[in-house]
């Protein structure tokens, strides 16, 4: 290759670099403040519990959703306590817009399941291998009308509140594996920092695994609540959009604060589906809880999260089935078969879709259903008309009958 050659391909790359350029800089100015490097790393999803940033929710009309301490990205999504779901759309800085998706039905079945069953009296006993694993990703958060400051490196308020769960679930007779190692400093690498941690609880093969916060949001009232009679600080339930276990973890969330609320109304703020992994791809069952805000009184905190624990055992199906009680698994009285008929019914038309968008066409998709039955129908009666053949040759044996020509 010669030099000339050298130029034009130096010339056509030198061209190129110019085209872009001049792309980038044409670029919709409105785009401009979602993508100022500022503002990316003041908002991006592992700056999580950052103090003093918050960032304000609201609808198209400009009305309350939600607050979050924590990167807000476009896809995000909430279910409050009513059931009611939004999806994050835009984000300019400090403020976020979502638009309403729809009534969680999936949510609303569980809270008329557990509204149609009666509370179980305790955990069974006996029920030690039912092991959960807690833990705190973030283990300098802190409260400070309690602690004096928002964050006490190594040692912060959050094991106390992390212990009020702890203690509170043995009381129900689980056993609980309480990891008490430190992730500082609170900073992006906190998670994977903790992920080791996490991972140790998984060798103990627990039935769920809870990662404690508390939240960032400056305002004390957004968590204050008077709920069964204790001055207590609500929680959310945060879950990661980016790992293959989400729509489990998410399912195990719902399930959480339907029954949750159904004890204890409102215990359970919202949930809150974030831009990020929290380590929830380890197990379907793992759950991050933030337990009011570094402004709220420790105490309301380790109430809030002592309420959540009379929900946990029977969420994981460890309940008792005391005189009238009904554990998870057990069989739904009255309206709760509605409601299992919703949840069968939600999985049953994704079922179709997939199948549909698949194979391409709705004859298509008639054909391989047709060829699946027939082909598991098959496969189901042979044994059974082997057994039956079984039957017929023994009888012919006994009454003196050629197995093979059938005649005397």
């Amino acid at each position: 290759m010669n030099k000339s050659h050298h130029k034009i391909y130096l010339g056509i790359a030198m061209l190129l670099v110019a085209l872009i350029s001049v792309f980038i800089m044409n670029l919709d100015k409105s785009l401009a403040p979602a993508w100022k490097p500022a503002d990316f790393f003041n908002i991006a999803e592992y700056s999580d519990h950052q103090i003093g940033y918050v960032v304000n929710i609201t609808d198209e009309n400009g009305k309350f959703i939600s607050m979050a301490c924590r990167g807000v990205a476009v896809g995000d999504e909430i279910i409050n306590s009513e059931g009611q779901r939004y999806r994050i759309s835009k984000v300019r800085g400090n403020e976020a817009q979502a638009g309403f998706v729809d009534m969680d039905r999936q949510f609303l079945s569980y809270n008329e399941y557990f509204s149609n069953m009666e509370v179980p009296v305790a955990a069974m006993k006996g029920q030690g291998k039912n092991l959960v694993g807690i833990y705190h990703t973030h283990s300098d958060e802190s409260y400070v009308p309690t602690d004096g400051k928002e964050a006490i490196p190594f040692k912060g308020g959050i094991f106390q509140v992390g212990q009020s769960l702890v203690s509170k679930l043995q009381d129900r007779k689980m056993n609980v594996s309480y990891d008490k190692t430190p992730h500082d400093p609170h900073d992006n690498n906190a998670y994977y920092r903790s992920r080791r941690t996490a991972t140790k609880l998984m060798k103990q093969n627990p039935v769920a695994i809870l990662d404690v916060h508390r939240d960032g949001i400056p305002d004390p009232s957004y968590y204050e609540k008077r709920i069964s009679n204790e001055n207590v600080a609500q929680l959310r339930l945060v879950i990661g959009r980016q790992n293959p276990n989400m729509s489990a973890n998410l399912d195990f969330a719902k399930r959480m604060m339907a029954y949750a609320n159904k004890v204890h109304p409102k215990i359970v703020k919202e949930i809150y589906m974030a831009k990020g992994n929290y380590n929830q791809d380890l197990m379907p069952t793992a759950l991050l809880i933030e337990a009011g805000t570094h402004v709220n009184k420790k105490q309301e905190a380790e109430n809030g999260i002592a309420l959540l624990a009379d929900a946990i055992p029977t969420v994981l199906g460890v309940a008792a089935t005391g005189p009238g009680a009904r554990g998870v698994g057990a069989a739904p009285a009255g309206g709760a078969w509605k409601a299992l008929a919703w949840i069968l019914g939600i999985t049953i038309l994704g079922g179709g879709a997939f199948l549909l968008i698949s194979s391409g066409g709705l004859s298509q998709a008639k054909s391989r259903l047709s060829n699946y039955i027939g082909r598991e129908f098959t496969g189901f009666m042979a044994p059974l008309r082997g057994l039956r053949n079984k039957k017929i040759m023994a009888g012919k044996k006994e009454n003196g009958e050629d197995g093979n020509t059938g005649e005397k």
